[in-house]
């Protein structure tokens, strides 16, 4: 990397590009006077450099907004250029949707605007065109209020730039920005109030009523905005360089910056309903989604004490490293512990990154990478983030009873895959008291997975060793042990006409002989004397426990055998026997049975609608709410039915291009073909039609291979189309089958739903018929620990059974709360995405 990129990319950091000289102004010096010695010979080359750096580091927006107030002086056509395309930018991310390029680039032209490079009134002009587009947008006559998710992320933008230039615009241009202030208050006047009751990341279970003037995030920064606005627009956390340079900015020429244009956003669903419109609403959140939603674990004497912008801008700092560093942690890791605020903000950016790691209903990238972040983050402040992530870790568990499901498990995965990193060190000891709960209590069951988990990333003994201060969680570890082979012939077992079946068949098998010599065996050896049931079970568990040394072993069998599974598992009935004999093969390790289900499924010797079957069997439901390993089977199948979907859209996205280029290609050759016959020749003085022969049949070759080739194609994309409509079809099958299952499994376990219209309403109405039965009962149980009757746990099991399950799927308790119309059809009714749907199941 060339000298000059090195200097623009490092501005701000302390690094050796800058003599470990960590002064902003300093830094300003050094940059702008390399850039201004480079300009004539890589003008071109800063140029774009320099806008991407911009947009892709915004915590250092200040100070590159105040080196091009400086280039301004010397090189206005440079600076021109860049206004220029800033513009162009903008306009291209407001057309296209590009929701952080939008709030990125506003806040470089603000900062630019401090720093004299244009004039504050165009600024006024970008806001007040943001502002009438979300006016119009919320406006029942005029607009279509369904994007009003649109519409609140302009004013967002126009908020999120004020602590970036609000005191020069109050200055400069007092009364224009005193009446973009009165626009947003009056456009928060009539816009709706966004409730994520949905997409919260607890339960509300106080007594009370949720906070009916609480505020949503767009209210929230409305406030910080009046604070900082009555503060006289100081704060500490937003860089301003630009003041140590104002005697000199003030000569630099301010450059036109032109009007803008806000898209048009779809019109309003001719025929008003809560489908159609809620379609819309979700279109509109897909597209510009909530950047956060706060965590808040920590009480507030842990986070220092701030303004209330200061956790605003904080905030985004973090999540636009996030966001830009996604794939490179070491450096996202060390731009999140240098930025540039004058407070500790590790408490703050641990509740930023967890808030991000179990946003609902997905987190913006996968857990992995916050994974990864968490570990580099402890490594670069081994002395305070540690402690802050155990507190973290604490505090969520305290409150893991009320955590959504789905949180939950993020939670889960993420706790035992950081302890595998840190040589699973934790105080157990801490827990212990678990053991007392119920099997079925939330804090038991996270310990249980945590370990269960951790088994998965290390060894059985390893983990054993590492609660040795706390032995008696050793009754939480899963079975130690490998394969459960009920043929196996060893340890003295008594053997009997099925051990020798399956003795033969292993014998076969390791003889290399086809699948087709295997079938005919079974035919006619194994299924008239001992019946398919014997067959499929020996098959079974004799392939099993071939592929068992290895994840390569069991592709192999499954490879070279499947066919031998898929014909004695023809129907749902039998798959379901298939996958009751894997469970028990790897009864003690939940791990291989969902690797070896999942196998199955992608090699189709499973269906998904038999995994809901076999999920929802009596056995599985009453595991339910003590195991996360029938839901996680449950998941696995969902995720792999829609990525089916996923690809096959991805394949057909593709053809499409490939079948335009062969149209294409296709008429080109045509067309020189026809003007080739179509040409005059003359051959021995004779004037003949058509060219050189040789040249012509090479002609209608290329032409011919030009229509196979589309041919070709077109029929390609028409097999994938068919594909795909058949993929569609069986995705809703399985979504009400799903959601039919559950309701089912509901239903006979809650009360009727004419008693309870809410989930708090449901556990009133449990308290009270378990204090009713306990006033009946003549003895009580008391529980020493907490003075609480232990017959409360035993009879509110089967109803904190449906609780837990209800929580584990989003939406399904309204599915129980309107069970007999949902069951109608539930599509059509309630306009759910599949894809929302898959993304939260």
């Amino acid at each position: 990397m060339s000298s000059w990129r090195t200097i623009l990319l490092r501005i701000g950091d302390k690094c050796p590009e800058y003599n470990g000289n960590s002064d902003f102004k300093e830094h300003i010096e050094t940059c702008y006077g390399v850039l201004r010695r480079e300009l004539e010979h890589s003008g071109n080359d800063i140029l774009p450099f320099l806008l991407q750096c911009a947009e892709q580091l915004p915590h250092k927006i200040p100070l590159y907004g105040t080196v091009v107030g400086l280039l301004n002086l010397e090189n206005e056509e440079f600076v021109k250029k860049v206004v220029e395309n800033c513009q162009n930018n903008l306009q291209d991310a407001l057309d296209s949707g590009n929701c952080n390029r939008i709030r990125i680039l506003m806040r470089f032209l603000t900062v630019m605007m401090c720093s004299k490079v244009i004039q504050p009134g165009p600024l006024v002009v970008v806001f007040e065109t943001l502002l009438s587009s979300a006016a119009t947008t919320v406006d029942e006559e005029k607009g279509n209020p369904s994007w009003q998710a649109c519409a609140d992320y302009y004013i967002t933008c126009i908020l999120s730039c004020l602590p970036w230039g609000g005191a020069e615009l109050v200055e400069q241009v007092p009364e224009e920005i005193e009446r973009v202030m009165v626009g947003v208050e009056a456009y928060l006047s009539i816009r709706r109030h966004i409730s994520d009751i949905g997409l919260s990341f607890f339960e509300d279970d106080d007594e009370t009523e949720k906070n009916p003037d609480e505020k949503d995030f767009l209210e929230d920064l409305w406030g910080r905005i009046q604070v900082l606005s009555s503060n006289g627009w100081k704060l500490d956390s937003v860089p301003r360089p630009h003041l140590s340079f104002e005697a000199q900015l003030v000569a630099g020429k301010s450059h036109d910056f032109g009007p803008l244009s806000c898209p048009e956003l779809p019109d309003p669903p001719s025929t008003l309903s809560g489908i159609t419109c809620g379609k819309q609403k979700h279109d509109a959140e897909l597209k510009y989604p909530q950047r956060i939603r706060r965590l808040n674990i920590f009480p507030a004497n842990k986070i220092e004490d701030l303004q209330p912008i200061d956790r605003f801008i904080a905030e985004e700092y973090l999540l636009d490293v996030l966001f830009f560093f996604n794939g490179c942690r070491k450096e996202c890791a060390s731009y999140m512990v240098g930025l540039p605020v004058p407070f500790r903000y590790e408490y703050l950016m641990a509740e930023t990154i967890f808030s991000q790691l179990l946003l609902l209903p997905q987190p913006p990238f996968k857990p992995m990478y916050y994974t990864l972040v968490i570990i580099d983050l402890c490594k670069a402040l081994p002395g305070a983030f540690p402690a802050v992530v155990a507190g973290a870790v604490r505090a969520l568990f305290e409150k893991i009873a009320d955590l959504d499901m789905e949180c939950r498990t993020r939670l889960i995965l993420w706790f035992s895959h950081h302890l595998s990193n840190f040589q699973f060190i934790w105080p157990w000891e801490e827990w212990a008291y678990v053991l007392d709960l119920p099997k079925w209590a939330p804090q038991r069951v996270f310990v249980q997975e945590v370990l269960e988990r951790e088994v998965r990333l290390s060894y059985w003994d390893k983990v054993k060793q590492s609660i040795e201060n706390a032995p008696t969680l050793e009754e939480l570890l899963p079975p130690k042990g490998g394969p459960s082979f009920k043929y196996s012939t060893e340890d003295g077992k008594e053997r009997n006409e099925q051990h020798a079946l399956s003795m033969e068949l292993s014998s076969m098998v390791k003889g290399r002989q086809v699948s087709r010599e295997v079938i005919s065996w079974i035919e006619e050896s194994v299924i008239p004397v001992h019946g398919s049931e014997v067959a499929l079970s020996v098959v079974v568990q004799t392939l099993l426990d071939i592929g068992s040394k290895s994840f390569t072993h069991l592709i192999t069998v499954l490879e070279r055998y499947g066919q031998v599974i898929a014909k004695l598992c023809h129907d749902q009935d039998k798959q379901v026997v298939l996958i009751d004999e894997v469970s028990s093969y790897w009864k003690n390790s939940a791990q291989m049975t969902a690797i070896a289900i999942d196998r199955m499924m992608g090699y189709r010797l499973i269906s998904n609608f038999a995994i809901v079957k076999w999920v929802f069997s009596p056995e599985n439901i009453e595991q339910f709410h003590t195991s996360d390993h029938p839901w996680e089977i449950l998941r696995n199948a969902v995720s792999k039915t829609y990525n089916r979907i996923s690809d096959l859209r991805k394949e057909i996205s593709s053809l499409k291009k490939s079948l335009a280029l062969a149209e294409g290609d296709a008429v080109t050759r045509k067309a020189e073909l026809e003007a080739a016959e179509s040409k005059l020749t003359l051959v021995d003085g004779e004037p003949v039609l058509g060219e050189n022969p040789v040249r012509l049949k090479r002609l209608k070759s290329y032409a011919e291979k030009a229509k196979e080739e589309e041919v070709s194609v077109r029929d390609s994309l028409e097999a994938k189309e068919a594909l795909l409509a058949r993929a569609l079809d069986e995705n809703e099958a399985l979504f009400l089958s799903l959601y039919k299952n559950f309701s089912n499994v509901l239903m006979e376990r809650l009360p009727d739903t004419s008693q309870a219209g809410t989930l708090r309403g449901l556990k009133t109405i449990q308290a009270d018929e378990m204090a009713v039965d306990l006033e009946e009962s003549s003895t009580m149980d008391v529980d020493n620990e907490n003075g609480r009757p232990q017959k409360v746990r035993q009879m509110g099991e089967r109803q904190i059974m449906a609780i837990t399950w209800v929580k584990k799927s989003n939406g399904a308790y309204q599915l129980w709360a309107m069970s007999k119309p949902f069951q109608g059809n539930m599509l059509q009714r309630y306009g759910f995405t599949l894809k929302s749907w898959t993304q939260r199941c």
